[in-house]
């Protein structure tokens, strides 16, 4: 599968890809712990199949200090020891936020009182915005066959507006 189309060459794609930036800059500049943001992203895009944001995810994720073995059982959390009651109520909202067509349901009222029960106004709005991000940037990713393997940590950090 070859790229269709490069977002980082066209003027218009160019400049929407920096407002989506400055967009994150206020999930990651929020209080909601940045190893809970990067396994997050990267559960969203793994549901997706987006090799681009996996491959984003998983390398921001261990450039923030995650270990190999949270960052490669997160696929599989359900079946894990190593993540916390929070973390795991992050993941079951992100996926049924995620899973929106599949669940009928969205977000259960289970899953939002787990959620409710671990984190704050602040890192609930801030996994809200995170949820919808990562799936938009999964969608605009997966249309253009832009695909994983080449992403640096940090390569993105000076892009803004």
């Amino acid at each position: 599968m070859e790229p269709r189309f490069n977002l980082f060459e066209n003027e218009i794609s160019a400049r929407f890809s920096k407002r989506f930036f400055n967009a994150s800059q206020v999930i990651s500049q929020s209080p909601l712990p940045t190893g809970t943001q990067e396994l997050v992203s990267l559960r969203v895009s793994q549901i997706n199949g987006c090799g681009w944001c996996i491959d984003a995810h998983a390398k921001e994720a261990a450039a923030a200090g995650e270990s190999t073995t949270r960052i490669n059982l997160v696929a599989a959390w359900r079946e894990s020891t190593v993540f916390t009651e929070a973390e795991q109520a992050a993941f079951a909202f992100a996926e049924e936020g995620t899973r929106l067509a599949d669940a009928h349901h969205g977000v259960s009222d289970e899953t939002w009182a787990q959620v409710r029960e671990h984190y704050d106004d602040d890192r609930i709005a801030a996994l809200v915005a995170l949820v919808a991000l990562v799936n938009a940037a999964n969608r605009l990713a997966v249309t253009v066959h832009q695909r994983g393997g080449s992403y640096e940590p940090g390569m993105f950090a000076g892009l803004t507006s």
